[in-house]
């Protein structure tokens, strides 16, 4: 088989998956109940975000929390302060694609 194959996990408990991690790009899976998110950190690579489910609240550097509805993909810079919240009652589902792979 040539190629590789990651599935999701199909969960609404709090979950962070890292799929894949090569040389190239990491990619994970993450998905938060109410009140739950990462810990503020700066991204170690250019971050693309996708919603899947839920409403993302984030805030970058030092702008305003803003929210993103499913569907909606975000582009965020290296080396950006990053807050990532789910602040409402909905499970928040979201894939990070990081590029090129973070270093350490």
């Amino acid at each position: 088989m040539i190629e590789q194959v990651c599935n999701l996990k199909v969960t609404d408990e709090k979950t962070v998956e890292k799929l894949i991690q090569d040389e190239n790009v990491h990619y994970l899976h993450m998905v938060f109940p109410k009140d739950q998110g990462l810990p503020e950190h700066y991204s170690n690579s250019n971050v693309y975000m996708t919603v899947l489910r839920g409403k993302l609240s984030i805030q970058l550097d030092d702008q305003e929390i803003h929210e993103y509805e499913a569907g909606c993909v975000l582009k965020i810079p290296y080396k950006t302060k990053m807050n990532v919240k789910n602040l409402h009652e909905n499970i928040l589902e979201i894939t990070v694609l990081k590029a090129p792979a973070p270093k350490n």
